[in-house]
């Protein structure tokens, strides 16, 4: 009797971990640490406001050159306690930089990509459902635009504009963005169209928009975040290229614009190596997070990537 009852609770045990863990496809742990990340950063910019000075983020608001905490530069000055993760060339506090900085790169990112999918649900809905000339000219204004490199238009384009601001860079940015998810959802609709609930919705007597966007879309929304996710890095990638080059926010502190003013005072020849080590670093954490939140979105709209 022992064994039969032990055999009959194991597969009920059973049954309940798995009921546990897949129950909720969304508590997946690559989503979760991805997104408890994220916003670890995006505290770092709230919370670091109101523990920390950002004033020390202007020229000359510190000594220069200071190494972090426990470390010493060439000179042999060891770090102080008052500026834990050092200073830059400028006389500028990296922890008070890399609190306003690290936001203002996920704002950038974010943006852009909002921005970017939102035209690119609206147009490749109108091209994947409605068809016909509307389908003809959205696919090949797409076609058309994804071959031309952005980096060089936007390259073009802030040189001759000179100084923008973090919401501009996003909108510049955005208009790369929307050609990949135009041309992928617009995949996907020529698909679901042709589904017997979408046929049912229109003998009903349902608006094309109704159809389109209450019917169709929630169907699609695990893969939209895993793309707005993809494009959010792009986005990030873009944004860091450009402010590596001298371009985008002049006086606005960003992960790329710090990168950039190291390599340009030669940190690399000083050995100041927190100046830019610290904010790639921390791009590096960013672009991580980003990983585990899109595998966690693919493990969710595809069930044949989940563990068992």
């Amino acid at each position: 009797m022992a064994e039969v009852s032990a055999q009959t609770q194991a597969p009920e045990g059973e049954a309940k971990g798995r009921f546990n863990r897949f129950d909720n496809p969304w508590l997946n742990p690559k989503l979760l640490w991805g997104i408890g990340i994220l916003l670890g950063i995006v505290l770092l910019g709230l919370i670091g406001r109101m523990l920390w000075n950002t004033e020390l983020v202007f020229t000359g608001s510190t000594p220069l050159r200071l190494p972090p905490v426990g470390f010493e530069n060439l000179r042999g000055q060891p770090g102080e306690a008052a500026f834990p993760l050092g200073t830059d060339g400028a006389g500028r506090d990296l922890l008070a930089l890399l609190i306003i900085g690290a936001p203002n790169t996920l704002m950038i990112g974010a943006v852009a990509s909002l921005i970017g999918m939102t035209t690119g649900i609206i147009l490749g809905f109108s091209a994947g459902f409605i068809g016909g000339r509307t389908d003809d000219v959205i696919r090949i204004l797409s076609d058309v635009m994804i071959t031309i490199p952005p980096l060089l238009i936007l390259v073009v384009f802030q040189s001759v504009y000179g100084d923008v601001s973090l919401l501009l860079m996003a909108f510049l940015i955005a208009g790369f963005m929307w050609q990949s998810p135009t041309r992928l959802i617009r995949a996907q609709v020529l698909s679901m169209r042709e589904s017997g609930y979408v046929k049912m919705a229109q003998l009903s007597g349902a608006s094309t928009a109704h159809i389109m966007f209450r019917e169709m879309l929630p169907n699609l929304i695990p893969y939209l975040f895993g793309s707005f996710i993809a494009n959010v890095t792009t986005a990030i990638v873009t944004a860091v290229g450009l402010e590596v080059l001298g371009l985008g926010p002049q006086r606005i502190p960003t992960l790329g614009r710090v990168i950039y003013d190291a390599i340009n005072s030669g940190a690399l020849i000083q050995n100041l190596w927190w100046w830019w080590g610290l904010p790639t670093a921390l791009l590096a954490v960013m672009f991580i997070a980003l990983l585990l939140i899109n595998l966690g979105l693919d493990e969710i709209s595809n069930p044949r990537l989940r563990k068992i």
